[in-house]
């Protein structure tokens, strides 16, 4: 006999959240909440610092860079790694397919969001006098 509705998922003991990201999203609602913010926030955050690319880099983020700009460049660096993963997943099969594409889906949602932070803001800005 076929079982018409499946058993619901089984839950682990513990979770498969990291604390240390639950804790950073915290602190981020914590300063967010203590510091509102009047006008546009990419106006209000400060300019990039200088920084490594990935550990042991040759590469630094160049200091000054407004949040407007870099979240520019993000947008343009998710465009071209969803490309890269896009054009991947037709020579991958079996499992690396299903991994890629989570990879792909992964990658337009964080630049829907940038996209949408930048259009927000720029939405924002059109309708101020």
């Amino acid at each position: 006999m076929k079982k018409l509705v499946p058993d619901p998922p089984v839950s682990l003991p513990c979770s498969r959240r990291n604390p240390d990201y639950d804790q950073a999203n915290e602190q981020v609602r914590q300063a967010l909440a203590n510091h509102p913010v009047e006008g546009s926030l990419l106006v209000a955050l400060k300019p990039t610092a200088a920084g490594p690319v990935g550990n042991d880099s040759l590469f630094t983020v160049r200091p000054g860079i407004s949040a407007e700009e870099a979240l520019l460049h993000v947008s343009m660096l998710l465009k071209s790694a969803e490309e890269v993963s896009d054009e991947i997943t037709e020579y991958a099969s079996g499992i690396e397919r299903g991994l890629i594409w989570s990879l792909v889906h992964s990658v337009e949602m964080a630049r829907g969001v940038v996209d949408a932070l930048l259009d927000g803001n720029r939405a924002q800005s059109w309708s101020e006098p």
